[in-house]
């Protein structure tokens, strides 16, 4: 067999699309029978049916006379299917009377693909068979080769399968994510607010949204959340905990009430490390300005007063949503004049590092709040969003990035 052929044709593997595994080997096998060098006069490919212990012929080549389709032989008659999950090829005279009739009188046989137990004994997935005048004993080796790069070539095409499952999988996680965040930009009574989203991977436990009940449009509620764990995990938090949310707003319930139900139903439903960090906050259709906000263990909102240029934190008022099944949530107020900013985020964002491992951190954050007061919102969350990522941009730690800006601006 010529080695350099055989080399081309394995290569090959890699390069080639085919439908389905037996068109692959079939691919394989009639390249094997085309090669001059070697007096082969056809070749077959047995598949493996483990529940009533038989090889069944799949495919079959050359110029031998047709034999039956789907014949099928027993494993336990034929010791030669027993023997090749040790020696991988085979060499050996025919001895099946119906084959010997097809004009078989001398094959090789070589594993293909995964081995399956069968009764103590490990099969092979496929055979493929090929029958000369005369085969020599250094083909083995070449036929060795060949079976090997083929159990590879099946084993990367299930990879590849699964891997492109799981992407459609992780595309419509991520789809399905992206539909319970809001639109970006709303406008409420007094108002103007725009939240932005950031995962660090394809889908994140960071999750914004607006909330207002069918029968009342003088109230808005504003929420930002944070699930403890990353990934696929983290996002299915915040699906529950947003569904959870807009589902319990219709009940024009005070927003402490609603808080300390939404732990309880975190609490029976999560594992204690699955907790979430959040911030409900009230907006009213009223001149007061009146923000009525619960702090659920997140990270401090902060809220701009442009009448005396400074910062006011708004710190927790309870603790972690899950953890404590009987945490009560205490319900605080701010009152936002014309030009306010209150600014809610992840700690995605103040705990952003650079590659001296040193945090964004509060200050900076105040800082840029301050330097921005007068923008969009919109224009602020861009602002601040870029600065993140342009300080962090060399660390090797990253998290989620959320943020939600509300300007009053009448």
């Amino acid at each position: 067999m010529d080695q350099h052929k055989l080399f081309r044709t394995i290569k090959m593997l890699g390069e080639a699309e085919f439908r389905n595994d037996e068109q692959l080997l079939a691919h394989v096998l009639t390249r094997i029978i085309q090669d001059e060098a070697i007096p082969i006069t056809g070749g077959r490919i047995w598949k493996l049916e483990p529940a009533s212990g038989t090889y069944r012929l799949v495919r079959q080549f050359g110029e031998m006379e047709r034999i039956d389709k789907n014949f099928r032989i027993r494993v336990i008659e034929y010791p030669v299917f027993l023997a090749l999950w040790k020696k991988g090829t085979v060499l050996s005279t025919e001895t099946n009377r119906y084959l010997r009739q097809k004009g078989i009188k001398h094959y090789s046989a070589t594993g293909v693909g995964e081995r399956v137990a069968w009764k103590g004994y490990q099969l092979f997935q496929y055979v493929i068979a090929i029958n000369a005048e005369f085969i020599k004993r250094e083909m083995t080796f070449a036929l060795n080769i060949t079976g090997s790069a083929l159990t590879a070539a099946l084993r990367s095409r299930r990879v590849e399968s699964k891997a492109k499952a799981l992407e459609a999988d992780i595309d419509k996680a991520s789809e399905i994510q992206r539909s319970i965040l809001p639109a970006h930009e709303l406008k409420f009574c007094n108002y103007e607010l725009y939240g932005v989203s950031v995962p660090d991977r394809i889908v994140g436990g960071d999750f914004f949204d607006y909330l207002q009940a069918t029968s009342d449009k003088e109230r808005l509620g504003v929420v930002i959340g944070d699930a403890a764990s990353k990934g696929f995990s983290a996002a299915a938090q915040a699906l529950y905990v947003s569904g959870a949310l807009r589902i319990g707003v219709e009940y024009q319930t005070k927003i402490s009430t609603l808080v300390r139900r939404l732990n309880r139903l975190v609490n029976k439903t999560f594992t204690p490390e699955h907790f979430i960090s959040m911030v409900y906050a009230e907006l009213t259709d009223s001149d007061s300005g009146l923000v009525v906000y619960v702090n659920a263990g997140h990270s401090t909102p902060l809220l701009y007063h442009a009448a005396t240029d400074e910062v006011q934190r708004l710190p927790a008022t309870g603790h972690l949503i899950g953890p404590f099944p009987g945490e009560s949530y205490r319900s605080e107020f701010v009152v936002m004049a014309r030009g306010d900013v209150l600014l809610l985020y992840t700690d995605g964002i103040v705990e952003a590092s650079n590659e001296q491992q040193e945090m964004y951190g509060e200050q900076r954050l105040h800082h840029s709040l301050r330097q921005h007061r007068g923008r969009t919102p919109k224009e602020i969350c861009q602002i601040l969003l870029e600065e993140v990522q342009v300080f962090s941009r060399m660390a090797e730690y990253s998290d989620d990035k959320t943020l939600v800006a509300v300007k009053r601006v009448r």
